[in-house]
């Protein structure tokens, strides 16, 4: 593969990975509520799960969803039904006060629990599936080698868990964290807005 193929491969893959999405809602949040660590263990989780997408694309994705495309159907749903429950829960507890001390959830949940949740929130979102069965392909020669295949999902890791680290350090910021706690419930109505609009999409489309 050459140089040029490679920068193709990142720069389309960074600004669907840039794009706004449940994943980079999800590290916001998380942040905002619970720091920077805890936002930078969930973004490697996410770039797990993107790795995951990406390496069952390189090896038949899209043939599998052409052969059954009622597996994508049902995959879109189940993400959208996931979707709009966390933007149910995220929307009824949007008027709660926030506990400064973390909740018994968060306080048992580790580092490995954040990057498993990461992996969730990506593996439960058809998003990447249909970004990486469709347009992310294009860009990956039918004949490139198994380093190539390595190097290309080296690039994803980098590109998703770089782009939310990011997100969960802006969020973690005091100065964010300090309008968070002004705004509240507006912050959350309008995530949970957000995910409902997310989950809706993804379940017409």
């Amino acid at each position: 593969m050459s140089l040029a193929a490679f920068a193709a491969i990142y720069f389309v893959h960074l600004a669907a990975a840039i794009s706004p999405g449940p994943a980079v809602l999800l590290a916001a949040r998380t942040s905002l509520r619970e720091g920077m660590a805890r936002g930078a263990w969930l973004a490697v989780g996410i770039g797990i799960g993107a790795c995951l997408w990406a390496l069952a694309a390189l090896f038949g994705l899209a043939v599998l969803f052409r052969l059954a495309p009622s597996l994508l159907t049902a995959l879109k749903f189940l993400g959208a039904g996931y979707l709009l429950y966390l933007a149910w829960k995220m929307w009824r507890h949007a008027p709660d006060p926030l506990d400064t001390a973390l909740p018994e959830t968060a306080k048992a949940r580790s580092n490995l629990g954040y990057v498993w949740l990461g992996i969730l929130a990506q593996l439960a979102n058809p998003k990447p599936a249909v970004f990486f069965g469709t347009i992310f392909l294009t860009f990956v020669p039918p004949a490139a080698p198994l380093w190539a295949y390595a190097a290309i999902l080296a690039i994803v890791f980098i590109n998703d868990t770089g782009w939310n680290i990011i997100v969960a350090r802006i969020f973690s910021l005091q100065r964010t964290r300090a309008g968070y706690l002004n705004l509240k419930s507006t912050i959350e109505r309008v995530f949970g807005g957000l995910l409902a609009l997310l989950g809706l999409k993804l379940a017409l489309t």
